[in-house]
């Protein structure tokens, strides 16, 4: 973290508040009163399956949405009564990136920059770094929609910046785009988090988590965890975590979960939450080899986020 960055969240300066932010669509609860603080210079996650309320939340803290109930500013303007002036104040990039495809490169930035009134004596200036910082200084007459996904996220991201918003809202920004572009990405934002832009992230890639300072973890509307990636891991994860190498691994969850072993499937290998990891290494072996499911190994390891996620759901 860098010292700009330190010394901004030090001084407490907060740039997002809310306090029982809530929005309703007739009887469906999309935000349940949700308090939440993301002080200057921070990343801060917003962590949640499709559906949580992340989207939603972002809407209102970018004045496209009015809550239903609750209070908050962002950037110290009202979001019920000033939502015109936060539209000028922050950036915003929606998963969808909010680009014309029918524009090129160059003529997506100068409508962006038309649209967030850059100064003329500016514009030229921040099109090239959009350019320079997007990869893109030799596609600029590039029709957007020809454009490979990493490249049109990076302009999108580039667009929503060229005023130098102090707030950055990103809206599940790495949807869709592949793993290297996805940690371009992630650096892209790191360096503004540096330089003193506050960013506000949704995702719901939890193997995302780490990049961000702190977190809230949303489900069915409710914050129902936050801090810092470290501070969740050791206060929601006292207990062990074993990796089981496993044939049907379907099934082997349903059994393990049946014999009150927290399980869940993490791509072709299970994870097992246990109390004791050494009995529960045997316990699972015993259960899964008397229904003559094989065990290749089983290996204890250092618990993530999704796994903290998932523990937490299972009390909720």
């Amino acid at each position: 973290m860098g010292s700009e960055q330190q010394k901004n969240q030090k001084d407490g300066v907060i740039a997002v508040r809310v306090e029982s932010l809530t929005r309703t669509f007739g009887d469906f609860v999309a935000v349940d009163h949700i308090d939440l603080e993301v002080r200057k210079g921070e990343i801060y996650g917003f962590l949640g399956p499709n559906g949580a309320g992340k989207s939603t939340t972002i809407k209102m803290l970018c004045g496209l949405l009015l809550p239903s109930g609750g209070s908050g500013t962002v950037g110290g303007f009202d979001i019920i009564k000033q939502t015109e002036e936060i539209k000028k104040t922050i950036g915003y990039m929606s998963q969808r990136f909010s680009l014309y495809d029918d524009l090129t490169v160059e003529e997506n930035i100068n409508f962006y920059s038309g649209i967030y009134s850059v100064p003329d004596s500016r514009k030229e200036e921040r099109k090239e770094w959009v350019l320079s910082m997007a990869g893109l200084a030799g596609k600029r007459r590039s029709l957007t929609r020809m454009l490979a996904g990493g490249f049109k996220q990076r302009l999108a991201l580039g667009c929503a910046v060229l005023h130098e918003p102090p707030i950055l809202f990103l809206d599940e920004p790495t949807s869709g785009v592949d793993p290297v572009s996805r940690r371009n990405f992630w650096t892209m934002i790191y360096e503004m988090s540096q330089a003193g832009t506050t960013v506000f992230v949704t995702t719901h890639y939890m193997d995302e988590a780490d990049y961000c300072d702190r977190l809230g973890l949303i489900y069915r509307g409710r914050i129902i965890a936050e801090g810092t990636p470290n501070e969740l891991k050791m206060k929601h994860m006292t207990r062990n975590v074993l990796e089981v190498d496993v044939d049907r691994v379907v099934d082997a969850m349903d059994l393990l979960n049946r014999n009150a072993i927290e399980s869940a499937i993490f791509g072709s290998l299970l994870h097992a939450t246990v109390d004791n990891a050494e009995d529960g290494e045997r316990a699972v072996r015993r259960i899964l080899g008397e229904a003559g499911i094989a065990v290749r190994s089983i290996e204890r390891i250092v618990p993530s986020l999704e796994d903290v996620f998932v523990t937490l759901i299972e009390v909720s």
